[in-house]
């Protein structure tokens, strides 16, 4: 039996995690990234729910994440043994349920740039990903755009090619899928420019064809084969590193919103700062982008 209970045709499982979870911090960074028709993230006075459906053996599967200071809990249907483990363990690098905040808390306490974002959100998590090609299609639609406007490309690429799905939810469109597209039909679709409509084509390609854009793949490899593409630099790669990849000491550190945190002017700078917090860069990443994006207080719900 996996964690949890079953209710009547759904399960709800707690997710177990150690030391303390910073819930909102990482509810609002999924909240500021969530593409409507994609994914739902419903925020109160003492807690979140993300809904969004996730890859199943043969169809997208809808669930329910709920964040709260008593933790985790996932709601999902009754699925065979297998298949909810594969999902519970998606669910898991995607809230970075796994981290140690009993290493990594102390370890960056100990600058004092960072010791007081340490502890006003003990327990911080990296939001990762639950399928490495939406993430890196995501970001490459965010690419110089607001947040809000690469939300509204990520709907309009969802309503076009995607998967609908349970809950009025879609499923984002495979590679292989978006592989098969014209550049130029894309473009009119999503309303982007033709650049970025070659650079979202030539991911989906390089997906499709093998780039291992998914948790544990070798970061060097990924970005080599990352950096060969139109569009794609540094900064999209490293972030994906954080992102998808699981490395806990990537580091993007030409991000305006990070250069603008630590007071620099550059990217060298940024790198240079860092260099005492590593091996994990990834945490006071998101601890300065927390402070500055993500920390704003919800409304409570009416």
């Amino acid at each position: 039996m996996t964690e949890g209970a079953a209710l009547a045709g759904r399960q709800r499982r707690p997710l177990r995690h150690r030391g303390p979870f910073a819930w909102e911090p990482l509810a609002g960074a999924l909240q500021a990234h969530a593409v409507p028709g994609l994914e739902r993230v419903t925020r109160t006075d003492d807690g979140a729910t993300v809904e969004r459906l996730l890859e199943g053996a043969s169809s997208p599967v809808a669930v329910a994440v709920s964040l709260a200071d008593a933790g985790v809990v996932l709601d999902l249907p009754a699925l065979p043994a297998a298949e909810e483990a594969a999902l519970i363990s998606t669910v898991r690098t995607w809230l970075d349920l796994d981290a140690d905040p009993g290493v990594v808390d102390p370890f960056l306490s100990r600058f004092e740039l960072l010791e007081p974002l340490v502890n006003r959100h003990p327990g911080l998590r990296v939001p990762g990903s639950t399928d490495g090609f939406e993430t890196g299609a995501q970001t490459v639609l965010g690419q110089q755009v607001s947040l809000a406007a690469a939300r509204t490309f990520g709907s309009r690429l969802v309503a076009a090619f995607g998967e609908p799905g349970p809950n009025g939810l879609s499923a984002f469109p495979t590679a292989e899928r978006l592989a098969a597209v014209p550049a130029a039909e894309i473009q009119s679709a999503v309303r982007i420019t033709h650049a970025r409509a070659r650079t979202l084509s030539a991911l989906a390609e390089a997906v499709a064809g093998g780039l291992p854009l998914r948790p544990g793949a070798e970061p060097a490899a990924v970005r080599t084969g990352l950096l060969a593409l139109p569009g794609i630099g540094p900064w999209t790669a490293d972030y994906l590193a954080v992102r998808v990849l699981g490395d806990r000491d990537a580091y993007p550190a030409d991000d305006l919103v990070l250069k603008r945190a630590l007071g620099v002017g550059s990217g060298r700078e940024a790198a240079l700062l860092s260099q005492p917090w590593r091996p994990w860069r990834s945490y006071a990443l998101f601890h300065l982008w927390t402070r500055a994006a993500y920390a704003v207080p919800a409304p409570a719900a009416r």
